[in-house]
């Protein structure tokens, strides 16, 4: 799986993976559709890692850092399948933490 190129989920949100480094590290872009920020959405910097598996059905993760209009920080984890069209498609999980005012909030943070 070549994660290098645009990626695009069912809701809407892209991600423009710029370039897998030999080692399997990368970076890019993350276009997301919804928010609920104050802020209006921006493109926001991902970094993140590949396993490079010879089956093409790798793993990787990555950070999103929502700084540009956001406090929250996302973590994704995922694996590249290769479809019975022959498509290249991921699944993904994420976490998304969300800055709260004190400690006694902690346990709403995180989604």
């Amino acid at each position: 799986c070549n994660l290098t190129g645009w990626w695009e989920n069912d809701l809407g949100s892209k991600m423009q993976v710029l370039k897998v480094g030999d080692d399997g590290t990368f970076s890019g872009e993350y276009y997301t559709a919804v928010s609920n920020a104050k802020k209006p959405i921006q493109p926001s910097p991902l970094t993140g890692s590949q396993h490079l598996d010879e089956d093409g059905q790798c793993t990787f993760g990555f950070t999103v850092n929502w700084k540009k209009f956001s406090d929250s920080t996302a973590v994704f984890v995922g694996q590249c399948f290769n479809g019975d069209d022959g498509k290249e498609v991921l699944h993904t999980s994420w976490l998304l933490r969300e800055k709260v005012d004190s400690e006694t909030d902690d346990w709403k943070a995180t989604r």
